[in-house]
């Protein structure tokens, strides 16, 4: 999954030089405000080596998003398992996307996601990948339609603390592969 290519972006694994973009992408208000909470830099490097080892572990995993025009990480993209037995559609692989808001609004979200899709049901022949967000997250939400998800059904984020109340409840979307190949063989 390292390297995938679209027309705008590479996604590709964290590096060293990546940490200050990592730490602010994790710290943004703005980017992180249907989260919990905002990350320390010593919680952000932790979660990027965590990614980086779920890359080399599961050949999948949350990506830099880099801009090919100008080479800068503008954000994460990517697939990861979802095995924690707490969410009803686990064992599942989940898609999953957040950008700097200087590059929202652009359509990489979901050209990034496409290229991810692809790679989940072309080369790893994974009969589903789901994505979540909190109800309210309506931009993400919107992604999700345009890449061809469906809606399943809301939840409660068993993860998120009852002290967000805002943030519990949960939108659950899917796209089967059979889907993906109807859709890509217009």
């Amino acid at each position: 999954m390292d390297g995938l290519r679209t027309e705008r972006l590479v996604l590709r694994r964290w590096i060293e030089s990546d940490r200050p973009v990592f730490h602010r992408l994790n710290n943004d208000p703005a980017v992180m405000r249907f989260f919990p909470m905002r990350m320390t830099e010593a919680e952000a490097d932790a979660t990027m080596d965590r990614w980086n080892a779920d890359l080399e572990a599961d050949g999948m995993g949350f990506l830099a998003a880099v801009r090919l025009t100008d080479r800068r990480v503008v954000g994460v993209i990517g697939l990861s398992p979802v095995t924690e037995p707490v969410f009803d559609f686990a064992p599942s692989v989940q898609i999953g996307w957040r950008l700097l808001p200087e590059a929202q609004g652009q359509g990489l979200a979901s050209e990034g996601a496409r290229a991810c899709l692809a790679f989940g049901f072309d080369t790893l022949a994974l009969p589903e990948i789901v994505s979540q967000c909190v109800v309210e997250n309506r931009a993400s939400e919107a992604v999700m339609q345009r890449i061809g998800m469906s809606f399943r059904r809301s939840f409660d984020h068993p993860r998120v603390p009852r002290s967000h109340p805002h943030l519990v409840r949960h939108s659950l979307y899917g796209l089967r592969r059979s889907e993906w190949h109807m859709m890509t063989s217009r």
